[in-house]
C-alpha cells in the first residue's frame, strides 16, 4: 500500500480554539490575513494542531493531518473549502499539475459520513495564474463545527514535492473569501512502491525455493524470507527472462535434467508469484548458460555460441526461433541478466557489462551493445545476481556471495550510459546454504 495521509479539517463558527480543549491542545498556524489581530475584516482563520506534518511518499501507510478553521459568527450559507498544493519545483521528464494531480488519491468524509472518493486537480488549463494541484472538498452548510476527513494516497514517485505550505481557504455562496490559512507538510521519501522493488530468489541443497522482497533501505535490503515451494532441486539451471519485483512479478524459465525447458511466469501475488508451470520443450541441455533479457533469452552452447530467442507474448510458445549471435562466450565463468543486459565474468575474474541493444527487422541478431568493463577480483565469488533496485534510486543492482557464505550488495550507478555496478555493501552471512541465487 502506498503512503496515505488523512486530512481531518473542522470549520468551527464563532468558537476560539481555546473553548475546544484549551491553547495547549492546539499547534496554531497563524492566519495568513491581518482580520485576526484587529477584528477589521469578517474573515475567520486557520490553525494545524500539532504543527508541521512529516508525511512519507510511499508504502508506510497513513498519517493524520488535523486543520482547524474558526469562523466569524454571522458566517451563513454554503460553504465551499479549498486545499492547494503550491508546487514551484517542478522536476524534468513531464511532469505538470495534472499529472501530479492524477497520482494522488483521496476519499473525502464530512461531518462523520462514509468516505467518498474525491478528486485532485491541476488548474493551468481552467483557472489563471501558477500552475497549482487542488482538492475541492464537499460543499457543506455553514454551522458551528464543520468536520472533513481526507485521505491522500501518495505514491513514492511524488517524493520531489518536498515541504510545502499548503493554502486552505473557504468560501461561501458569492465567492467571498471566509477563512483561511495554511498547513505545513513535508513531503519526504518512504518506502518504494512494490513494483519498484526487488525481490531475489534462492535454492537451497534440499530444493526448496525461498523468496527475499527488497525493503527499499540499503542498510537491510531484504525483508525475513518466505518460502515459495519445494520441488526446485529438479532444475539444472533457472534464470529471470523479467525482472522480479516485490510485488510478485517476474517470469522465470527453468531446465530440468532431461533438458526440458520450462516457463513460470509472473502472478503479481507475492505470496505465490508463480503460476503453474508451461512445457516450452526439450532439447535444452545443449547449453551451458541461460540468460533472460527483458523477456528474450539469451544461450550460450557448449561450443561457447551465443544464440539468441526473441520473445513471442505467448506463454504457451515463448520464444521464436533461435538466431545466432556470435562465438567466444566460452571466455566467461559466469553470465547473468542486470537491467535488461548481462553481466559477464571472465576466467581472469574482471567483470563485463553488455548492455541492452533494440532488436529490430534490421537488427536481429545483436541483442547487447559492445562490452563495458566493470572491474576485476569478482573471481571470489561464487553466485553473481542482478536485481532491481534494493534502494531508493530506481537503479537495478546486484549481489554476489563469496566463498564464506557472505552476500554483498552493490549499487547500481550509471557510467557512460549504462548501469553497472558499484560499492558493495555486506548484507550477512550464512548463504551458502543456498546452491543457487536469482
Amino acid at each position: 500500500m502506498r503512503s496515505a495521509v488523512v486530512v481531518a479539517t473542522a470549520l468551527v463558527a464563532g468558537i476560539a480554539p481555546v473553548a475546544l480543549g484549551g491553547a495547549q491542545a492546539f499547534a496554531v498556524t497563524a492566519p495568513t490575513r491581518a482580520a485576526a489581530a484587529a477584528g477589521a475584516e469578517d474573515l475567520g482563520f486557520i490553525t494545524q494542531p500539532g504543527g508541521r506534518l512529516t508525511v512519507p511518499a510511499g508504502a508506510e501507510g497513513p498519517v493524520t493531518l488535523d486543520i482547524t478553521a474558526s469562523l466569524m459568527p454571522d458566517t451563513t450559507g454554503q460553504l465551499k473549502a479549498r486545499i492547494t498544493l503550491p508546487i514551484t519545483n517542478w522536476p524534468v521528464g513531464g511532469w505538470t499539475d495534472y499529472r501530479t494531480a492524477a497520482q494522488i488519491k483521496s476519499t473525502c468524509s464530512v461531518d462523520g459520513a462514509a468516505a467518498v472518493p474525491c478528486s485532485w486537480k491541476g488548474t493551468s488549463l481552467d483557472e489563471d495564474g501558477p500552475a497549482r494541484v487542488v482538492l475541492d472538498l464537499p460543499v457543506k452548510p455553514a454551522a458551528p463545527r464543520i468536520h472533513y476527513a481526507v485521505t491522500l494516497d501518495l505514491p513514492d514517485t511524488l517524493a520531489w514535492i518536498g515541504s510545502l505550505d499548503a493554502p486552505v481557504t473557504l468560501t461561501d455562496e458569492t465567492g467571498k473569501v471566509v477563512a483561511d490559512g495554511k498547513v505545513g507538510l513535508d513531503v519526504v521519501q518512504g518506502t518504494p512502491d512494490a513494483w519498484r522493488r526487488a525481490a531475489l530468489h534462492a535454492r537451497d541443497n534440499d530444493g526448496v525455493l525461498w523468496r527475499y522482497e527488497g525493503t527499499g533501505k540499503t542498510g537491510k535490503p531484504f525483508a525475513t524470507r518466505t518460502k515459495v515451494g519445494g520441488g526446485w532441486g529438479a532444475y539444472t539451471a533457472v534464470t529471470p527472462v523479467t525482472t522480479a519485483t516485490a510485488d510478485g512479478r517476474g517470469d522465470l524459465v527453468a531446465r530440468d535434467k532431461a533438458g526440458v525447458l520450462w516457463y513460470y511466469k509472473g502472478t503479481g501475488k507475492p505470496s505465490a508469484p508463480f503460476a503453474p508451470r508451461v512445457r516450452v520443450g526439450g532439447g535444452w541441455n545443449e547449453y551451458t548458460a541461460l540468460v533472460g533479457r527483458d523477456g528474450d533469452l539469451v544461450a550460450r552452447d557448449k561450443a561457447g555460441v551465443l544464440w539468441f530467442y526473441k520473445k513471442t507474448g505467448d506463454v504457451t510458445k515463448p520464444f521464436a526461433a533461435r538466431v545466432r549471435v556470435g562465438a567466444g562466450w566460452n571466455t566467461y565463468s559466469a553470465l547473468t541478466p542486470q537491467d535488461g543486459g548481462a553481466l559477464a565474468r571472465d576466467t581472469a575474474g574482471v567483470l563485463w557489462k553488455y548492455a541492452p541493444k533494440t532488436v529490430t527487422a534490421t537488427n536481429t541478431t545483436q541483442p547487447y551493445q559492445p562490452r563495458q568493463r566493470v572491474g576485476g577480483g569478482w573471481n571470489t565469488y561464487t553466485a553473481i545476481a542482478g536485481t532491481a533496485d534494493l534502494g531508493a534510486y530506481s537503479v537495478p543492482d546486484v549481489v554476489a556471495r563469496d566463498a564464506s557464505g557472505k552476500l554483498y550488495a552493490y549499487e547500481g550507478v550509471v557510467r557512460n550510459g549504462t548501469v553497472v555496478p558499484d560499492g558493495r555493501t555486506l548484507v550477512g552471512g550464512g548463504w551458502n546454504i543456498y546452491d543457487l541465487i536469482f
